[in-house]
């Protein structure tokens, strides 16, 4: 795990705006946003959209707006799939870029449980890793935040990762974050970045936001990054915004402020080899003292 062979790549945060109740507007909103930051010189390897982007953040929302995703491995006019995924697998295939789809609620036919789903598209438009919140955001801060998504969601039960061109990336979606296990585990599977689509909002994201982004690069030695949506001044849940980039030095490369707009920050990755010979704790670490988590995984 010292060393990942793997190719520099440039990505790039679609912190978007103007999302609204109208799933075809947010769609239209995504699709411009993707369009634009393909056209950018040089041009993002991988775009990363927003947590629950097409449709309101509520829990009352989620079944409303919920919709059917294909198994990974499915290709272009394949299956029957909701107009969002039908809508992503085009913004990747026609841009000619690798496109983490934030995420979406999710229904499963068989057994019509809804999820925080995250999907993973290739330049082809090819369906190629699902990811499912394994975490549910459920607190009741007094007087500040309450909210339960498990009063409409179910969890995932498994984590999530995929090959590219250049390099493993490992997923999340936002309160995913604060267990460290799950980056470690992608750390030590040999992934180059952790990519979590992200809604924390204004009294959780000012206290952690940084401070945890921070922490999974250090502790890992990777790349760690959010996107989250813009703030939108009327919606009942407020999102911070400030999508980030973290190096495995846990340097902020680049950080939004809470308004639309889409970030970029190059991923070297020599800097990550760099950084494990220098601090090498990745072959220091004693298992016979401790136990590998990661250890079923690999």
């Amino acid at each position: 795990m010292a060393s990942i062979t793997a190719k520099p790549f440039r990505l790039a945060l679609l912190q978007l705006g103007s999302l609204t109740s109208s799933k075809s507007q947010n769609i239209s909103v995504a699709r411009a946003a993707v369009l634009e930051a393909s056209k950018i010189t040089p041009k993002p390897n991988l775009i990363v959209l927003p947590e629950i982007w097409n449709s309101p953040y509520a829990v009352s929302a989620f079944r409303e707006y919920s919709e059917k995703v294909p198994k990974v491995g499915s290709k272009w006019n394949e299956v029957e799939e909701g107009e969002t995924v039908r809508a992503m697998r085009e913004m990747a295939r026609d841009n000619g870029v690798w496109l983490i789809g934030g995420s979406i609620p999710q229904k499963d036919e068989q057994t019509d449980q809804i999820f925080n789903t995250c999907t993973v598209y290739d330049p082809d438009g090819t369906l190629v890793a699902i990811h499912q919140k394994v975490h549910l955001f459920d607190i009741d801060i007094p007087g500040r935040q309450t909210f339960k998504e498990s009063d409409t969601l179910t969890g995932g039960k498994s984590l999530t990762t995929f090959d590219t061109p250049f390099g493993k990336i490992g997923l999340g979606i936002c309160y995913d974050i604060r267990f460290p296990e799950m980056a470690t585990i992608a750390a030590r599977q040999g992934c180059v970045a952790m990519i979590y689509p992200a809604a924390f909002n204004t009294t959780t994201g000012p206290m952690h936001w940084t401070l945890l982004q921070r922490a999974r690069a250090v502790d890992n030695q990777i790349y760690v990054a959010m996107c989250s949506p813009a703030r939108h001044p009327e919606a009942s849940y407020q999102a911070y915004g400030h999508s980030m980039v973290v190096n495995p030095l846990g340097d902020v490369l680049v950080e939004a402020s809470h308004e639309p707009t889409t970030i970029y920050a190059d991923i070297d990755v020599d800097l990550l080899n760099t950084t494990r010979k220098n601090l090498p704790v990745t072959i220091q670490r004693r298992f016979d003292v401790y136990p590998n988590i990661a250890e079923k995984f690999l």
